[in-house]
């Protein structure tokens, strides 16, 4: 199999952490061949860590003219919205990190089509949460799935969500319920939080029927999730508490480790784990 050709959108901390990846080899049959970010800045001080030295573009349509095979948004939600289908429709797979963006069913449809028309394809990896191949191969006997997610107030600043509550997370000073609802609601208003909501939804019974709680825990050094899933296969139950990524507390390790790991399945395909 030829060496994979990899175009990185956004250059924050998954994004770094992917380019540094294919950079030092850790993704094998794999070369860096761009990377595009709207601030300038910041696709050139990615590029200055890298020993390959990429084209670093601010404008997508110069992004788009260079020669790439899978293009990586690790961007954001809107960001997802934006470029996959054009990425699909250019004749290029795409790899979404910004699951969240795929919970809006119209824009799923649209990426689906595209990657059907172009015989391209679309690749969303498992991300900060465990259990998705089990939950994949119950998915037609799932009655009920919920998600609870608890993170330090801190990971949670900046939410959308806040826009608009009544919860000011600087006087939470213990244990807080501070969200429940569908995951359809939760992905637009924590974007940079429960992207494994989406993931789990796709996987599962999705976005309307999966539901999510958000905890707001000062005590909590980690990001937890907690996957209960129930049916007539049984019931499940997984959690997994994560280190918060280094300079981004909003996104799990685990989120960077399973993007690198994703990768890595695209382009080496010797050996293939799990469905």
């Amino acid at each position: 199999m030829p060496a994979r050709r990899v175009g990185i959108i956004g250059c924050g901390t998954i994004g770094s952490q992917l380019a540094i990846a294919v950079d030092t080899g850790a993704v094998r049959n794999a070369s860096l061949a761009s990377l595009f970010d709207v601030v300038q800045n910041s696709a050139q001080a990615l590029k200055q860590k890298l020993r390959t030295s990429p084209p670093a573009f601010s404008d997508f349509d110069d992004f788009m003219k260079t020669d790439c095979d899978i293009i990586v948004e690790a961007a954001s939600q809107e960001a997802a919205k934006k470029f996959a289908a054009k990425v699909l429709r250019a004749g290029k797979d795409v790899m979404v990190m910004s699951v969240g963006a795929l919970a809006d069913k119209a824009l799923l449809a649209e990426v689906l089509k595209e990657a059907e028309k172009s015989g391209r394809r679309l690749y969303v990896p498992t991300g900060a949460i465990a259990g998705i191949d089990a939950i994949r191969a119950v998915r037609h006997l799932l009655d009920s799935v919920t998600l609870t997610t608890t993170k330090s107030p801190k990971a949670l600043a900046g939410a959308p969500f806040f826009e608009t509550s009544k919860v000011k997370l600087d006087e939470v000073k213990e244990r807080t319920t501070i969200y429940e609802g569908t995951a359809a609601d939760a992905v637009r208003a924590f974007p940079a939080n429960v992207n494994v909501a989406a993931v789990l939804s796709l996987a599962g019974i999705g976005v309307d029927r999966t539901m999510v709680r958000i905890i707001a825990d000062p005590a909590f050094t980690t990001n937890q999730h907690e996957i209960t899933a129930k049916g007539s296969f049984g019931e499940f139950r997984f959690t997994v508490n994560n280190v918060p990524s280094p300079g981004n507390p909003k996104t799990s390790y685990l989120a960077v480790l399973s993007a690198i790991e994703c990768l890595r399945s695209v382009c080496d395909d010797g050996m293939r784990i799990g469905s």
